[in-house]
């Protein structure tokens, strides 16, 4: 079994030629408990060419858990924030709470955060108020503010819109097609790709992978979730990014090598990574 106790995970890619980051994963929700455990999982991706992660919260439970395991580990950076399922009955003590740790020198953005429609656990009108919130703490402390868009492509954009966006805007796996890509490259977000990019009915995900702009662009596992090609189903883990990382060099016509130096530099650039 998996070291959270429901998946097997799959043996280990083989390394990439160059190093990478994975930009946006679970490390709790993997089965992290430990400075131990944490150390663990980045062994293993260190061992394959991931030589850095950042830890995302989705509650405040996560974002206090993430903060510690980036001060555990120097090859882990922690994102903080209320993930939009979460905000049904959230409290001005909690966002106090998640300002307080967004202030953390290993936070280095502001997430996840956003809208899910897809899921019917919190209502759109407090999801829109939170993401609203969430976008002026990213401009108060300077920090990149990282979308969680499911199925919700048009409000996140007219909301971005009205607030008006903070310096740099990333969106965690990005779902959506050729014509979302442009218009957020052109507006100078940043798209983020995770798993789905290397299934075989996401066509219209890698027409969009294929366009965005080198400087445009990082990867990710979002693990436990969405593991890549072949493994789909499996247990997921910052290991498993090298599959993604082919995945969208075959996608984008260029050598493994190349992207996964390209989304380092991105990634050390966006994130403000040492």
């Amino acid at each position: 079994m998996s070291a959270h106790g429901r998946r097997e995970r799959p043996d280990p890619p083989e390394p990439l030629g160059a190093p990478t980051v994975d930009s946006h994963t679970h490390l709790d929700a993997c089965g992290c408990e430990s400075a131990a455990d944490v150390a663990a999982a980045m062994d293993r991706a260190c061992a394959v060419g991931v030589t850095r992660a950042v830890t995302i919260a989705d509650d405040l439970a996560a974002a206090r858990w993430a903060v510690q395991a980036a001060h555990w580990d120097d090859r882990v950076f922690a994102a903080v924030a209320l993930h939009p399922t979460r905000t049904a009955e959230v409290t001005e003590r909690d966002l106090a709470e998640i300002e307080s740790l967004a202030a953390d020198p290993r936070v280095v953005a502001i997430g996840e955060t956003g809208l899910d429609y897809y899921w019917d656990h919190s209502p759109p009108e407090s999801q829109q108020d939170s993401f609203r919130w969430h976008i002026g703490l990213a401009k108060r402390t300077g920090k990149p503010l990282m979308i969680h868009d499911r199925d919700a492509h048009a409000d996140v954009l007219r909301i971005l819109r009205e607030e008006g966006p903070p310096e740099t805007v990333v969106f965690h796996c990005f779902s959506g097609d050729a014509a979302m890509a442009r218009e957020c490259a052109d507006a100078g977000y940043v798209l983020s790709f995770a798993g789905p990019v290397t299934f075989k009915n996401a066509a219209d995900l890698r027409e969009a992978a294929a366009l965005v702009p080198d400087a445009q662009y990082l990867v990710e596992t979002d693990a436990p979730f969405l593991t890549p090609h072949p493994h789909r189903g499996r247990a997921n883990e910052p290991y498993c990014l090298p599959w993604t990382v082919r995945g969208l060099a075959s996608v984008r016509g260029d050598a493994a090598e190349r992207v996964a130096e390209v989304t380092r530099r991105n990634a050390e650039r966006i994130f403000g990574l040492a």
